[in-house]
């Protein structure tokens, strides 16, 4: 059965986003000490409030797994002689092996009899493998920041005041630079702060629920929730559902207390976003509103302490709330008076990147690719485009963005709405930053995608041109989600535009502040795009090859790419698929690598098959591209499907690698051709047959 083992770092309070990658990796690192160890085990439970981290796990054997080693040496005719006395290679090999020669096994294996050294190591006691485990683990667990304190040298998020470290009954005793384990813990920092002495891991949960802490974290996030509905519903009201709010306050408290407060009716006159942002990005409020989706003037905080007059508690969060929205209904009463025009002048003092020049020449830049944009899908609203373009930044410079980050965007479609700007401008202004993270809102307006495409490529190009490229977990200027934010608006709008072009154009733009070879930054840009649209498309349940073939034929227009990958997609279907790619993979996989010619000259035809084969590509060349042009796609595939017979037929009576060049060449230019029918839609050479 095993014992139970547990293990609980308790720190000063632990910042909340620093959580869960914590918890994770606990888990993950347990799981791998215990399996290269060798110690079996059951489930691996993870708990963590603010002030600590902790693991429990189930069934922990006493002892490892024991070991048993063969090290196979030479046959057993080389390691012995005709009279069965050891030879030279059985001495050297046991003694390479640090054992006696009598220790030598012979076995029998497929390739006949072997000399074999078997090692057979016991297993020793998990109790003494426990501290070197546990104290790796702790000076393993990675945080955004760490920190030192007093004279230790062990970085950790926050300072470690105890170990909690219990095998069954018996404590794991290690210590790290003055700190011991032991069978301590501590309750709620104000509602039980005393020490706590365990007996057995089995008496975790329970124990700290009585000391006031909800120690497993998703109990105490569904109880964080149901409270804040309950607080919410006494004033008519159902609570904003932001599962990062949620998360985020759940490592902020150990009892959760929820109480709802009140503000100032008459601040419901400002914009909702100006009152929700200081609520939950800088108080952790919950916001409130009635059933129809009106933003009421009341919202639900969760506290950390249950006192006996919570009113009191309430009063002062109010207070605190008060004061922010004072500042903030100011701050937006100052800016609307400032034209936007004037506030975008203010830019050419503001600097976007060091050797990209200031965020003013940035918007200048990117309002030029937006035409060139708007031009391809949009004539009719060139002037919106330009006008978005031109006033999407402004609000960077306004106090309401300096105080609130987060309302970027959206004060400048505020601004530009009170200061008569149409409504595609102004919607345009705030939905030119969409989607902001994975499963954002994409725009609903033209003007807001254009705006935000060309504001994107101009970031990756610029970036990409002065060598500032994503690598690894670092990508300062998010061009990683800068490219995603491309895909997704090209294909929610279904815009008809060259990704070469509009790179061509960023760079031309740019001009002397890109530093690396433009050629080269223009490869590097497309082959960005490429793995953002590979890991999209797998990730939607495509098959890798068809997508890495899709991709591989062009993918400048990205719409396009797309329609062939689900026409090749049905085409893979058909029984005849796998048959039809092993002949046309012969196709491609026989021409050399960089042969280019595709010009045929029928007079140097030597078999009726490849006069057959050039008759039937002739007749259905013209109609094949025809077929492409027009995006037919299924069609096009079939029609090229029709050259299968022909195909098998020239490669069956044909010597294509003839000793003759120039009979090979034309052969080879032959199939070039053929070829290139199916790289206007996807390179065969990378679908895997049989898949």
């Amino acid at each position: 059965m095993g014992r139970r083992f547990l293990f609980e770092i308790g720190t000063e309070e632990i910042p909340a986003g620093f959580m869960i990658p914590a918890l994770s990796f606990m888990e993950g690192f347990i799981k791998r000490a215990f399996n290269e160890n060798r110690i079996e085990h059951g489930t691996i439970e993870t708990y963590g409030t603010p002030r600590r981290l902790s693991v429990l796990v189930d069934g922990v054997s006493e002892t490892q797994r024991d070991k048993v080693e063969e090290v196979m040496g030479p046959p057993a005719s080389v390691a012995f002689d005709g009279e069965g006395k050891p030879t030279k290679a059985a001495l050297g090999f046991a003694k390479g092996q640090g054992v006696d020669v009598e220790a030598l096994q012979v076995k029998e294996t497929p390739k006949g009899a072997y000399v074999y050294v078997i090692r057979e190591e016991k297993g020793g006691s998990t109790k003494e493998l426990l501290p070197g485990i546990l104290e790796k683990l702790v000076r393993s667990i990675p945080f955004r920041k760490s920190m030192r304190w007093a004279e230790r040298e062990i970085r950790f998020a926050r300072p470690i005041h105890w170990f909690l470290a219990l095998f069954g009954e018996e404590v794991v005793e290690f210590e790290i630079e003055g700190i011991r384990s032991g069978r301590i813990t501590w309750g709620h920092r104000f509602l039980a702060p005393g020490p706590i002495e365990l007996h057995r891991p089995e008496e975790y949960v329970e124990t700290l629920r009585n000391a006031k802490v909800i120690v497993d974290h998703r109990e105490r996030r569904d109880l964080v929730w149901e409270q804040v509905k309950e607080e919410a519903a006494r004033v008519g009201g159902v609570p904003l559902e932001d599962k990062g709010l949620i998360e985020e306050v759940n490592f902020l408290v150990e009892y959760p207390v929820a109480t709802c407060g009140t503000f100032d009716p008459e601040f419901l006159e400002l914009p909702p976003e100006v009152l929700i942002t200081p609520m939950k990005e800088h108080q952790k409020y919950f916001p409130v509103f009635d059933h129809s989706g009106r933003l009421m003037n009341h919202f639900v905080v969760v506290n950390n302490t249950l006192a006996p007059d919570m009113d009191l508690i309430t009063q002062g969060n109010e207070r605190v709330l008060r004061a922010r929205l004072a500042d903030a209904r100011f701050f937006f009463q100052e800016d609307k008076e400032i034209p936007l025009m004037e506030m975008l002048e203010r830019l050419k003092d503001v600097v976007f990147q060091e050797k990209l020049g200031t965020s003013y020449e940035k918007v200048m830049r990117f309002r030029q690719l937006a035409a060139l944009i708007a031009r391809q899908v949009t004539p009719d609203k060139m002037d919106l485009v330009d006008r978005t373009a031109l006033l999407c930044k402004a609000d960077l410079e306004s106090q309401m963005v300096y105080e609130f980050p987060e309302l970027q965007g959206v004060m400048g479609r505020e601004y530009a709405r009170i200061q008569g700007e149409p409504e595609e401008v102004y919607l345009g202004i705030f939905e030119h930053y969409l989607p902001r993270f994975s499963g954002d809102n994409l725009p609903t307006t033209v003007t807001g995608a254009i705006v935000g495409i060309a504001d994107r490529i101009d970031t990756i190009v610029g970036c990409f041109g002065i060598g500032l490229i994503p690598t690894g977990s670092e990508d300062p200027y998010g061009i990683r989600r800068d490219a995603l934010g491309i895909v997704h608006v090209i294909f929610h709008k279904g815009f008809r535009i060259s990704l070469n072009a509009l790179i061509e154009k960023s760079l031309e733009i740019l001009g002397d502040k890109v530093e690396r070879d433009p050629v080269q930054v223009r490869s590097d840009v497309l082959s960005f795009l490429r793995q953002r649209l590979y890991h999209m498309w797998v990730s939607d349940g495509s098959r890798h090859d068809l997508v890495d073939a899709v991709l591989s034929a062009g993918f400048d227009d990205m719409v396009a790419a797309y329609k062939r990958l689900k026409c090749l997609e049905a085409f893979s279907q058909d029984p005849s698929f796998e048959a039809l790619m092993i002949t046309f993979k012969r196709v491609v996989n026989i021409l050399p690598k960089g042969f280019i010619s595709e010009t045929v000259e029928p007079h140097l035809f030597e078999t009726q098959e490849e006069r057959a084969l050039y008759q039937a590509l002739l007749d259905l060349e013209g109609r094949v591209k025809a077929l492409v042009e027009r995006e037919e796609y299924t069609e096009a595939l079939r029609t090229i499907a029709t050259l299968k017979e022909k195909v098998d037929a020239f490669f069956d009576g044909v010597l294509v690698m003839t000793e003759d060049e120039r009979i090979r060449d034309n052969r080879l230019a032959l199939l070039k051709r053929i070829a290139n029918l199916f790289m206007g839609l996807a390179d065969l050479s990378k679908v895997v047959v049989g898949k």
